[in-house]
């Protein structure tokens, strides 16, 4: 299992951008822009899966996007934690929850216990606490509130298709006994760090409203046309496939400042709960690195 050590590692030892290979960076200029969140917006996948809340995308899954996202996921890169979480608090404000609406609770859909020990980490967990922190940085009362779980074993979702996720999933999550404590008074929002079929999602908002969490929204009150049943339940990514996004991404979208006067952040944000990731002045180059 991955320790601090390695984490530390990322910190001292020369590396390479995760997206793209430059050398001795750990994210270049290039690669960060493409996770600003600056093209950030409403994505759905085809066919939608019955039950799917509204989801907002940071980035397209794709090129040095997706290849950031596996290096954090699949090869331990931490240190990555903080610029996909960034990302997935530009999502997040792609819905418009700015400062003076109540706190936020970022529920990550949880990894199977087997996934945990391969990797050595929850991806998602990861980088929603890097989310929440960079959220509360900008101004905007944000937790994460870990109180999904798996209550039955699951297939590796990789090769199957969307139905296939659907029938592997149906029913497969629930909320935790203490889901009520950990949510109470905030608005809920589920994240993850890619959605492709929805199927992961949708059996995360069906556990959340199973079990009454969402039952205190006013419908109607949320994002509009294309919200779930509850008219709130809302969720956010990292990445989703560029095809599923209602609007071809842009830039010129929605970019995490300061809501108190102070000087804005910079675009490619911070970390989460530990040591910030800095910018080279002059260059936009990562070197630095978060923990949880």
């Amino acid at each position: 299992m991955r320790g601090w050590w390695q984490e530390l590692a990322g910190l001292v030892l020369p590396v390479d951008c995760a997206g793209c290979g430059a050398a001795r960076v750990l994210v270049c200029g290039e690669c960060g822009g493409a996770l600003s969140g600056a093209a950030a917006g409403l994505v759905s996948p085809s066919p939608r899966p019955a039950g799917l809340p509204v989801v907002r995308a940071a980035a397209a899954y794709e090129g040095a996007v997706r290849a950031v996202l596996l290096a954090h996921k699949e090869r331990g890169a931490l240190p990555l934690a903080g610029v996909l979480g960034a990302a997935l608090a530009a999502a997040v404000l792609a819905g418009g929850p700015g400062p003076g609406r109540g706190e936020l609770a970022l529920v990550p859909v949880p990894s199977a216990r087997r996934q945990v020990r391969a990797r050595g980490h929850d991806p998602a967990r990861r980088i929603a606490l890097a989310a929440a922190g960079r959220l509360r940085r900008a101004g905007v009362p944000a937790r994460v509130a870990p109180v999904l779980g798996l209550r039955r074993a699951v297939a590796d979702q990789a090769g199957l298709g969307a139905r296939q996720r659907r029938e592997n999933l149906a029913g497969a999550l629930a909320v935790r006994r203490d889901g009520a404590r950990l949510t109470r008074g905030a608005r809920i929002v589920l994240v993850d760090d890619v959605v492709t079929t929805g199927a992961t999602l949708a059996e995360a908002a069906r556990a959340v409203r199973a079990a009454g969490l969402a039952a205190g929204y006013r419908a109607g009150s949320g994002e509009g046309a294309g919200a779930g049943p509850d008219g709130v339940l809302r969720a956010a990514v990292v990445a989703a496939p560029a095809d599923s996004f209602a609007c071809p991404p842009r830039p010129g979208g929605h970019d995490l400042q300061q809501r108190r006067g102070e000087n804005p952040v910079n675009r490619f944000g911070t970390g989460g709960e530990g040591p910030s990731l800095q910018v080279v002045r002059g260059n936009g180059h990562w070197t630095g690195s978060t923990g949880q």
